[in-house]
């Protein structure tokens, strides 16, 4: 079974994690976690309905193969004043400045965990790209390790 589908939108990377002690009212110490980056809070959110949209079923709690393909807009620096790519847009065939794919997925993963899956810590194969494309998108399919003599060989 694969699941599949789209979340329009400019992605943004989940963030460094920072975390803040506080006292709760019984008097015991909690942890407050926060990601340093705010535009991932409304991101992970629209991730999290689409796939909420996309997948009604258990949580998957064995091993997957995830693949995430985040599209991303060229900079107005690639086109001339017709619209065209210029020569800096045709000699860049994919995005190579921050954010890094790694930290894209980290933000997608976070979000679909707890709705298609246990826990991200269940994805065996991953495959992540990061391509110039409008709209801004992030494509997600994601498929059950059924023969798990797959892992084997």
């Amino acid at each position: 079974m694969a699941i599949s589908f789209t979340v329009t939108g400019q992605s943004q990377p989940a963030g460094s994690k920072r975390a803040f002690p506080f006292h709760k009212r019984d008097g015991s110490l909690g942890v407050s976690v926060s990601d340093d980056n705010p535009k991932s809070k409304g991101w992970k959110e629209l991730v999290a309905f689409y796939a909420s949209q996309a997948y009604d079923g258990p949580l998957l709690d064995g091993p997957l193969s995830v693949k995430f393909v985040f599209y991303r807009p060229r900079p107005k620096g690639h086109f001339n004043t017709k619209g065209a790519l210029n020569k800096k847009g045709r000699d860049s065939s994919a995005p190579t400045t921050k954010p890094d794919v790694l930290k894209l997925a980290r933000g997608v993963e976070d979000a679909i965990s707890g709705i298609i899956w246990r826990d991200d810590a269940i994805i065996v194969d991953e495959f992540l790209s990061k391509r110039y494309g409008e709209p801004a998108r992030c494509e997600i399919t994601i498929e059950e390790i059924v023969d798990q003599g797959e892992l084997f060989s």
